[in-house]
């Protein structure tokens, strides 16, 4: 089996996240083949600088504007928002893939007394009056019932019968959401809102297992390089340590992945064989390895599995933004600074979006980094693109 240095890996994946180099992916279409090269990005409401999924696309996506996603979802209907890693954004092409998952969602919603009865007239409302949220939906009252959105076992809890009703009918796929405001989702019918070629496609993969190995493989891709270890970058695939060995034995098997050897790291990794060739230019270096100055989302795609950051980065990251102040270390949003192909600190930056200030609170540098004029200056374009990315015309130090 082949073996590579730590760099090497690192170059890879930055290669293959397109987070060095020159940008290739840019603008509206380049977010679009970014999230299908992904598979799926996280969504996270918390807005302090950008939410998770806009940060994500802003680190890679030249001239990126949080606008294009929202019209991707929405207007354009190319992506949408649905459960994958937790709750995800995936391209709509996708939608044949999930039908299992639907159908589980749908026979689990039988069992709750009363419910049908109520989804029958949320349908029967959306068809007369357009999109609802659970504000606007005349359904009152309360009920037991467990969002099968995360399938976190069998108890139930008293909820709020039109948001219940609407959440079951999405995860069922009956409904999308069809925009928000805010915070507030809008849900319309799927055969509304997506192609009747998608909604009506046969499900590509047979079998669960099958089902199983796609996403395996869809994962591998995000993340570039996947280790054969318990990872989170995996989290929501249901999958212990047997069916992961099995199912990169089978894409193995298949010449869908190649194994290969980091130093001193006893588990092999994998990459997808559509990279192989990234992966010569990358050992031959012939890659475009230009430095280039990004901040991470605390949830993007590099991210997900924080023990391989550490193991092939030494950069230990914990999103602080539920840990309790006087216990935090850095701050309540900080996001990792990447330059070239290392992590050479982390940031928080707060947007005033009523005076267009974007206040930059600290800057913690990791040990060794030296503060060159290089440095200065990719740090510099790097705060100017995130405010303008942040609507913010100045920007303050503290």
């Amino acid at each position: 089996m082949q073996a590579i240095t730590r760099q090497q890996a690192r170059q890879f994946i930055l290669s293959k996240q397109g987070l060095i180099g020159q940008y290739r992916f840019i603008g509206k279409d380049g977010a679009y083949d970014y999230v299908r090269q992904a598979g799926c990005i996280q969504f996270d409401p918390v807005d302090v600088c950008g939410k998770n999924a806009e940060l994500t696309l802003q680190s890679r996506v030249k001239n990126f504007k949080k606008s294009m996603l929202y019209d991707l979802l929405y207007k354009d209907r190319k992506l949408v928002d649905y459960a994958d890693k937790e709750l995800s954004i995936w391209s709509s092409e996708d939608w044949p893939y999930f039908s299992s998952y639907r159908e589980r969602s749908r026979n689990l919603g039988r069992t709750f007394k009363g419910l049908q009865k109520l989804e029958k007239q949320a349908i029967e409302y959306i068809e007369e009056n357009g999109p609802v949220s659970s504000e606007s939906l005349p359904i009152e009252g309360e009920i037991y019932w467990h969002s099968s959105m995360h399938w976190s076992g069998n108890w139930q809890k008293k909820s709020r019968a039109s948001r219940s009703v609407l959440e079951q009918l999405y995860t069922d796929g009956e409904l999308v959401i069809h925009h928000k405001k805010g915070s507030r989702k809008y849900y319309d019918l799927a055969r509304k809102c997506l192609p009747k070629d998608i909604l009506e496609a046969d499900n590509p993969c047979r079998t669960d297992e099958e089902f199983l190995h796609w996403r395996v493989l869809r994962r591998i891709g995000a993340t570039g390089l996947l280790w054969d270890k318990n990872s989170t970058a995996l989290l929501g695939l249901d999958i212990n340590a047997a069916e992961r060995k099995k199912a990169l034995e089978i894409l193995t098997e298949a010449g869908k992945i190649i194994p290969i050897m980091v130093e001193d790291i006893k588990q092999p990794f994998y990459y997808r064989a559509e990279d192989a060739e990234l992966m010569r230019a990358v050992l031959d270096g012939g890659a475009d390895f230009k430095p280039r100055m990004s901040f991470i989302a605390p949830l993007d795609p590099l991210m997900w599995d924080k023990s391989l950051i550490f193991a092939l980065w030494d950069f230990q990251y914990s999103w602080e933004i539920y840990t309790p102040a006087v216990k935090r270390r850095y701050g309540y949003y900080t996001l990792p600074i990447l330059f070239g192909d290392r992590f050479v600190g982390r940031i928080e930056a707060v947007p005033d979006r009523k005076t267009g200030i974007l206040t930059v609170r600290n800057i913690w540098w990791e040990d060794g980094v030296r503060r060159t004029k290089k440095l200065s200056t990719a740090l510099e374009r790097a705060v100017k693109d995130f405010a303008k990315f942040n609507d913010c015309k100045e920007i303050e130090i503290e």
